[in-house]
C-alpha cells in the first residue's frame, strides 16, 4: 500500500524548504523526480543524492512565466522518459506587510505562483496522468486556507484559493483515476518563517497557539506527502491535511 517504488514524480521549489524535505524523503522511497525550481543550484541538485535510490533531476524555470514554466515542465517529462505519476506544486511566495502596503505588482506576483502557476503545471501533469489511468496531484495550501492571516493578505488569499482549486481538480479528474489533495502546513522551521521566528512580539503569540508545543519541520510535512502520493491513499482525494501540531483543530 505504501510501495513507490519505479514512480516518477515531478517536484516544483524543490531546491529548498519544504520542497527539498520532500525531494529527500520521495528520492529514498525509491521514485525518480524531477524537480522544477528558479533557483542556479537546481541543475546541480543531482549530486546531493545517491542514485541508487533513485535519480533526480534538475530543471531550471521561472514559474510566473508562462512559457517557461511549459518548458520547464516538458523538459522535467523529458527526464522522466515521458511519464508522470505525481506533482507536487511547492513552490510558493509570501510577502508580510499590511494589505495597504501592499503593492499590485507583489500581489500579481504571488497570485502568480501561488495558484495560478499550480492550476497550469496540474493541467499538464493530468493530461498525461490521464493517459494512464492514474496519478497523484498534491498542492501545498496553508493553514491560512481557512484561518484569516495577517499581515499576509496576498498570501492568504492565494491558498484560500488552492483549497477550492484542489476541490474542484479533484471532482473532474478523480474519474480518470486522478487524486488532486492539498496539504496545509502550519507554522514550519523553515526560511520562508524566519522574520517570524525572528519577531520578539509574534513568536511567543505562535508558539502559544500550538498545542503540540513545537514548530514543524519539513520532514513533518514530507511524511503526509508520501502518504498522498501511494496506493494507500487511492480513495482520499478533493481534501486538505493539516500538518499544523493541531492549530486548526483549537
Amino acid at each position: 500500500m505504501f510501495n513507490l517504488r519505479g514512480k516518477k514524480a515531478i517536484i516544483t521549489g524543490g531546491a529548498q524548504g519544504l520542497g527539498f524535505s520532500m525531494v529527500e524523503a520521495f528520492h529514498q522511497a525509491g521514485v525518480e523526480v524531477a524537480v522544477i525550481d528558479i533557483s542556479d543550484n537546481v541543475e546541480s541538485l543531482a549530486a546531493k543524492f545517491n542514485e541508487k535510490a533513485a535519480k533526480v533531476h534538475g530543471v531550471k524555470g521561472n514559474l510566473l512565466d508562462m512559457d517557461s514554466l511549459q518548458q520547464s515542465f516538458q523538459e522535467a517529462l523529458e527526464k522522466l522518459e515521458g511519464k508522470v505519476d505525481i506533482l507536487i506544486n511547492s513552490a510558493g511566495l509570501i510577502k508580510r506587510e499590511p494589505a495597504f502596503d501592499v503593492s499590485l505588482e507583489t500581489w500579481h506576483r504571488i497570485l502568480g505562483l501561488n495558484v495560478t502557476a499550480v492550476f497550469e503545471l496540474s493541467r499538464l501533469a493530468a493530461a498525461e496522468m490521464k493517459k494512464q489511468g492514474s496519478g497523484k496531484i498534491i498542492n501545498m495550501g496553508s493553514i491560512v486556507s481557512v484561518l484569516g492571516g495577517y499581515n499576509a493578505v496576498a498570501y492568504s488569499t492565494s491558498k484560500g484559493a488552492i483549497l477550492q482549486l484542489t476541490k474542484s481538480l479533484s471532482n473532474e479528474w478523480a474519474a480518470y483515476g486522478i487524486q488532486v489533495n492539498a496539504i496545509a502546513p502550519g507554522y514550519m522551521l523553515t526560511t520562508m518563517n524566519t522574520d517570524l521566528m525572528n519577531d520578539p512580539v509574534r513568536a511567543p503569540q505562535v508558539e502559544a497557539r500550538i498545542p503540540a508545543k513545537r514548530w514543524g519541520t519539513p520532514e513533518d510535512v514530507a511524511g503526509v506527502a508520501l502518504f498522498l502520493a501511494a496506493p494507500a491513499s487511492d480513495y482520499v482525494t478533493g481534501t486538505l491535511i493539516p500538518v499544523d501540531g493541531g492549530v486548526l483543530g483549537r
